[in-house]
């Protein structure tokens, strides 16, 4: 090799080396990112994620696209996850589903503890229990009046088999000791949809997608399953103000990372949700929506999953429901 051409690829290898090294260094993110919602849309993920991909787009100078992969529910989204390259440039937005299917469904795609990295919980909403207008109960006491006369004449829609909601739904008909039939949809959206459409008489949803439709007299709002009254909804009793004890249960907004994510990312992204969580304008929007804002941090997040796994394991194996 002749000394002119030896230089020329010495020249062209030192070019490569540097840029790579500047790729390497660039900050994050530098092109578009890859939000998975493993639901359909207009439920409480998706509006969660699409306010917050939003002002990470705003942020971060480049776009989040929040990409829909509903499915089995939660766990074909979360699938696509699990297997991404670990890079920062596919996040997840799930609900309490990453903690209950564990315990509801025999094989899942992902391990709660080892595919993933916890960011933050971005918010939490109660769940509330709706019907529609032509039904003859205004309270939960109503309610239970009207179906254990005709109990065949009610059913309750629900988000999915398992999900916080669904299983809300379980509970209360073990309290109550009322013999109405749950009906799973794929999702918070069709479930609402179907109570307004009066296909399915009552529904178990989190606040988020049901929220502007009781305010519209679409619906008619029948209990929260918070502790306290929702400032969104502030008419609509508690379970526990309706006469039932125990009912408190809440649906987790939570941004997950494959494993091996690195920890400046993770740590940059939950704390750019924090700061856009804390701006007045969006504060008061997730909390009109029904949201309690939480943003937690990577390792606050990481205990709650870790909690709640064990929390709804135990919950499912007393009620021995399980999804196919």
């Amino acid at each position: 090799m002749n000394a002119a051409i030896k230089v020329s690829l010495l020249a062209v290898a030192a070019m490569t080396t540097a840029v790579c090294a500047h790729a390497a260094d660039a900050p994050y993110p530098n092109k578009a990112v890859r939000m998975i919602v493993p639901f359909a849309p207009g439920g409480p993920t998706d509006v969660i994620a699409r306010v917050v991909a939003a002002k990470l787009s705003e942020a971060w100078n480049n776009q989040v696209v929040v990409d829909n992969r509903a499915g089995a529910g939660g766990n074909i989204g979360m699938g696509m996850a699990a297997t991404a390259t670990p890079d920062g440039y596919t996040i997840a937005v799930v609900s309490s589903s990453y903690v209950v299917n564990p315990s509801l469904y025999a094989k899942i795609p992902y391990d709660p503890f080892t595919s993933f990295v916890p960011v933050t919980n971005i918010a939490a909403s109660p769940n509330v229990f709706v019907a529609h207008p032509s039904v003859p109960a205004k309270t939960m006491q109503d309610l239970v009046a009207v179906t254990m006369k005709d109990g065949k004449k009610y059913s309750v829609a629900t988000p999915g088999v398992g999900t916080t909601p669904d299983l809300s739904a379980e509970l209360f008909k073990m309290t109550a000791k009322i013999d109405i039939v749950r009906v799973p949809f794929g999702g918070a959206g069709p479930a609402v949809a179907s109570v307004i459409g009066n296909q399915v008489p009552l529904g178990c949803v989190a606040m988020p997608p049901a929220t502007p439709h009781i305010v519209g007299g679409r619906l008619r709002g029948l209990a929260v399953t918070s502790a306290k009254r929702s400032s969104a909804l502030p008419d609509v009793p508690t379970m526990l103000e309706a006469g039932f004890k125990g009912q408190e249960a809440d649906t987790l907004q939570g941004v997950f990372v494959p494993a091996g994510t690195p920890k400046a990312i993770v740590t940059k992204i939950a704390a750019d949700i924090k700061r856009m969580m804390a701006h007045p304008e969006t504060s008061k929007r997730v909390q009109e929506l029904g949201f309690d804002i939480v943003a937690s941090t990577p390792e606050e997040f990481t205990v709650q999953v870790k909690s709640e796994v064990e929390k709804w394991g135990r919950v499912i194996k007393a009620s021995g429901l399980k999804a196919e």
